[in-house]
Order: C-alpha cells, then sequence, then structure tokens
C-alpha cells in the first residue's frame, strides 16, 4: 500500500511510521506534517534516504496541497492535531482549526479521490470525565466532552462518521488512552517530570495528584490502528486502552524511583481549570474482534522511556530551551 499518514512528525505519528516501515515492507509513507512546535524531523532522521518514506511539509486545512497528494494514496491514517488541553484552555482557534476544519479537508479529499480508506485517531477524553466507581469508556459511551481540546476531537470524529453514513466512506475511528513512549514532546505529564529531573529541576504536580488516566505505551496503540486497518469492520470505532488506571502521584512516584529521587522533588501547583478526574477505557471489543491488546506493562514500559529520555538528551534539550 501507499499511505498518507497525517501529522508523522510528532509524537505517536513518528511512531507508527517507525512500526509500519519496519514491519511492512512493501508498503511506502507520505508525511504530512505542519512541523508546528510538537512535530519534529529528528523523530525520523533514521528514514532520510529511505526510497519508502516521503515527507512533505503543509497544512492539512491546505485543500489544494491535500487533494494532490492523496492521488494515488490507497490509506490515510490521521494523527495530525492539536492535543495539548492546558494550550486548548488559553487559545482555542488553532484546535478548531486543525482538528476540526482540516479532517473535514482530509475526508473531503478522500472522498473526492475514489473513496480511500481512511483511519481516524482520536482520544478517550471525547467521552469526558468518570467517577471512581463509574464503568470504563467504550465504543457505546455517549459524547460529553468537557475542554475545548476534546470538543474539537469529538466534532471531528462526528465528521468522520457523517462521511460514512453520507457518502460511504470507508473510514474506522479508534479513541485511545493516554500514550507514552519514546519521542513524546516534554510539555507532557511524563516527558515533562523525567526531563526536569535529569535537568536537577523540580516536577509540577496538579492540586493533590489523585486524577486517574489509563496509560498505554505508544507501539501499542499503533499495534491497535495496525490491527484496526486490517481486520476492522468499515464504519466502526474501537476503543485501545493499556489496562492500566493510575493516578498522576504514583506516576510521580514511580519516576521518582527510577531516577533515584525522593518527594523532596515534588512541587504542587494550581490544578488545570476543569480538570477531568478519571478516564479508563474498556477495550474488549477490539480484543474480541481483533485479537488485539496492550503487550508492554507499565513499570516496563515506563523504565524504557526513562532510558530513552536519559539517552537522548539531544532530542529533548533544543525543546524545553
Amino acid at each position: 500500500m501507499k499511505i498518507l499518514v497525517t501529522g508523522g512528525a510528532g509524537f505517536i505519528g513518528s511512531n507508527f511510521i517507525h512500526y509500519w516501515l519496519g514491519l511492512y515492507h512493501n508498503d511506502s509513507i507520505v508525511n504530512l506534517d505542519k512541523l508546528t512546535y510538537a512535530g519534529n524531523l529528528d523523530n525520523l532522521k533514521e528514514l532520510e534516504g529511505n526510497s519508502r518514506y516521503q515527507f512533505v511539509e503543509g497544512d492539512i486545512c491546505d485543500f489544494a496541497l491535500v487533494d494532490g497528494l492523496v492521488q494515488g494514496i490507497d490509506l490515510i491514517v490521521h494523527f495530525a492535531a492539536e492535543s495539548h488541553v492546558d494550550r486548548s484552555i488559553k487559545d482555542s482557534a488553532d484546535f478548531i482549526r486543525t482538528n476540526v476544519e482540516g479532517t473535514r479537508v482530509l475526508l473531503e479529499a478522500a472522498r473526492r479521490n475514489g473513496h480511500i480508506r481512511f483511519h481516524h485517531v482520536s482520544t478517550d477524553e471525547v467521552f469526558g470525565a468518570l467517577n471512581p466507581t463509574d464503568a470504563k469508556f467504550n465504543e457505546k459511551t455517549p459524547y460529553d466532552p468537557r475542554s475545548p481540546y476534546s470538543a474539537s476531537k469529538a466534532s471531528s470524529d462526528h465528521l468522520v462518521r457523517a462521511y460514512f453514513h453520507t457518502y460511504g466512506l470507508p473510514i474506522t475511528i479508534s479513541n485511545c488512552s493516554n500514550n507514552y513512549g519514546p519521542r513524546q514532546f516534554p510539555e507532557k505529564l511524563i516527558p515533562l517530570f523525567v526531563t526536569n529531573l535529569i535537568e536537577g529541576k523540580k516536577v509540577p504536580v496538579y492540586g493533590d495528584g489523585q486524577n486517574i488516566r489509563d496509560w498505554i505505551y505508544v507501539d501499542d496503540h499503533n499495534r491497535g490502528v495496525d490491527f484496526i486497518i486490517h481486520k476492522g469492520k468499515i464504519g466502526e470505532t474501537y476503543c485501545l486502552g493499556g489496562n492500566n488506571e493510575l493516578t498522576n502521584m504514583k506516576i510521580t512516584q514511580d519516576i521518582l524511583k527510577i531516577m533515584g529521587k525522593g518527594e523532596e522533588s515534588i512541587e504542587y501547583v494550581t490544578d488545570r481549570l476543569g480538570h477531568d478526574f478519571r478516564y479508563a477505557i474498556d477495550f474488549t471489543k477490539a480484543k474480541t474482534e481483533l485479537g488485539w491488546e496492550p503487550q508492554v506493562d507499565f513499570t516496563t514500559g515506563l523504565k524504557m522511556t526513562v532510558v530513552w529520555y536519559k539517552n537522548h538528551p539531544e532530542w529533548w534539550e533544543k525543546l524545553k530551551k
């Protein structure tokens, strides 16, 4: 196949490109990325000169560019998104433009050029927040986004489904829990905390640190996307989770322990506005229908992630500056 990956210079997208080209030796990838602050070509240095890989710098909202790129493409895998909740709270404009209008442009180009197979990567945050005793999110959970970021992703999910129902575009959607692993921009919790500690700084914990997230190693997520592309039913949504519900404080303590630091390295900061308490994914559908489940346990994945950041200061130091 010839695949268009959007946002392939970002965290999950770049790991997906490495995963796919390493596994499917007859496939080629065109990577379309705007190279905003979170897009980093260093993520793909090893692929420079690879005949099966092409990078195109551009905006997914540019219809002429996208329409030209999708000609001859067999599959679109759509990662590109503004994704940082704090940034969306400060200014939602880029989130609406990229996540909603950018998705519409891609869908329209796919429709006009032979109904190209389209996989849309989304988030569990579209489902809102859970209380401690609530059942986990699944594919039938009603949408209840609570931040400008999650509202923009919910809007894009609805657009993708609308193109399936209205035009018969062959789509699938995945809603995934919090990813972690190599090449994650150091504004996110795990890389921020790890790199702060390497630099001798404290780690900023929101509120009392009791908010809960379900964590999945990035390669497990991308395996799930692979399974959906090859085995998923057209028009369907699949939830992908890591089966790792952990408080922010537990994550913090685990990182401190791995790095030989104590709780004096914690700095408590004012909680995020409208901070959702808990997210958790029930991935029974993906396990039952696709045979997918996460393979990397959190302890192992976190240690691998810490080692990666320790071994790649040249990657993250310039980003933090």
